[in-house]
């Protein structure tokens, strides 16, 4: 791993990066670790965390961070697809990975072969892994199950349970290893359908459990808290969570914002990544003059104009234009004009003493200043993983120990 160095520009490389504090991150994994395994509760055995990497860890470096919480203690890691898991067994991890998409035909010797573990959400989906389990001539193959208990994206709805059951006793080379549902509301309380949807959908899925043990099937490891029910539904907990965005530092937008608070007062959590870029020119613009592409800026004074070395193709949104701020020696400078593929413009005039190196914070923290990335992206409508996901692999991740 790389160490972040004091001064990013004395290695010769264009002036834009992101800090990927390690502390912060173990910070918030032994957190949610802890949260969810109070002392007051007597259990056999403690909760499991399956950490979220999926989409390069959010953005954070795939492999890195993956390392960096298995040395910690994970017991799960989960991906969208079998090239993902490769690449971090390629990078030597060694805990179990969960497909959470699972696999399209023809993968499946790939997925054995690198011991990853697929979700099944489909009921054909059994005999095509058990055709690929027979050839490998081994021990059980052990899959997880999804219940789509009301997202209606992927994952078997509960009356279909009895015939999973069915396929299940064919597969002979087979073993239910877990079963899962994803929430499609858990952050909202609100009086509307999305604040009700997950007590809606607990039931659905406990019932299809209820199915399932009534088949004399054992369902495993089960789990269902995904970061808003963790922090905020302890009896979604089961035997396993799944911290995604809470991992890296940012709560999910609870619903009603009164609830905000609250919430985060529950789990306290640290931003793991700050993107960061430098001024690569000053100029004095006059009242009236145009700025970047189509001139939608345009200052009604004289102003002083900075150019950053970073733009939409390093991961600065677009939608920030003439609407998001960056922070620089401690002050919130506007960001004007059209963000450009390669760079942005910000009008520094309120900036003390600013300067043509200065580094700028497009989020994240800056000492003990910070421009956290759920707040920008709630300014845009977004969550906070678009803006995560964003910083393109042309960005290089320093690693900070």
């Amino acid at each position: 791993m790389a160490r972040a160095p004091k001064n990013p520009t004395t290695l010769n490389m264009r002036p834009v990066w992101a800090d990927v504090s390690l502390p912060a991150l173990v910070h918030n994994f032994e957190s949610i670790r802890s949260y969810v395994n109070p002392r007051n509760e007597k259990r056999r055995t403690p909760r499991q965390v399956l950490c979220i990497v999926k989409g390069n860890a959010y953005g954070h470096g795939g492999p890195e961070v993956t390392k960096a919480l298995e040395k910690v203690g994970s017991d799960w890691f989960g991906v969208t697809c079998t090239e993902e898991g490769i690449a971090l067994r390629k990078a030597g991890v060694r805990k179990p990975i969960l497909i959470l998409t699972s696999f399209v035909p023809g993968e499946e010797k790939r997925l054995l072969e690198h011991n990853l573990t697929a979700v099944i959400h489909r009921c054909e989906q059994l005999s095509q892994l058990e055709t690929a389990a027979a050839r490998r001539g081994k021990k059980k193959v052990s899959f997880h199950l999804k219940i789509d208990s009301g997202m209606n994206r992927l994952g078997i709805v509960p009356s279909r349970v009895d015939c999973f059951a069915r396929q299940l006793a064919k597969s002979r080379h087979l073993q239910l290893g877990g079963v899962m549902t994803h929430f499609a509301s858990s952050e909202a309380f609100s009086d509307t359908v999305a604040g009700r949807q997950t007590r809606e959908q607990e039931e659905r899925f406990f019932g299809a459990l209820e199915r399932l043990r009534a088949l004399g099937i054992d369902p495993g490891i089960i789990h269902l808290a995904n970061s808003g029910a963790i922090v905020t539904r302890p009896e979604t907990w089961a035997d396993m969570v799944r911290p995604g965005v809470i991992l890296y530092g940012y709560h999910p937008g609870y619903d009603p914002v009164e609830k905000r608070a609250e919430f985060e007062k529950r789990l306290a959590l640290k931003p793991v990544m700050s993107l960061r870029t430098r001024i690569i020119s000053l100029r004095d613009v006059p009242a009236g003059a145009g700025v970047g592409y189509g001139s939608s800026f345009v200052p009604q004074q004289a102003s002083r104009i900075a150019v950053l070395a970073a733009g939409y193709g390093d991961g600065i949104h677009r939608s920030l234009s003439n609407r998001g701020k960056v922070l620089i020696r401690g002050v919130l400078a506007p960001i004007v004009g059209i963000v450009s593929m390669d760079v942005t413009m910000i009008d520094v005039s309120a900036v003390p003493g600013v300067e043509i190196g200065d580094t700028a914070t497009i989020y994240g923290t800056d000492g003990q200043f910070s421009h956290p990335a759920n707040l920008v992206a709630r300014s845009l409508g977004t969550v906070t993983s678009d803006l995560l996901c964003a910083v393109s692999a042309r960005v290089p991740r320093f690693y900070v120990k």
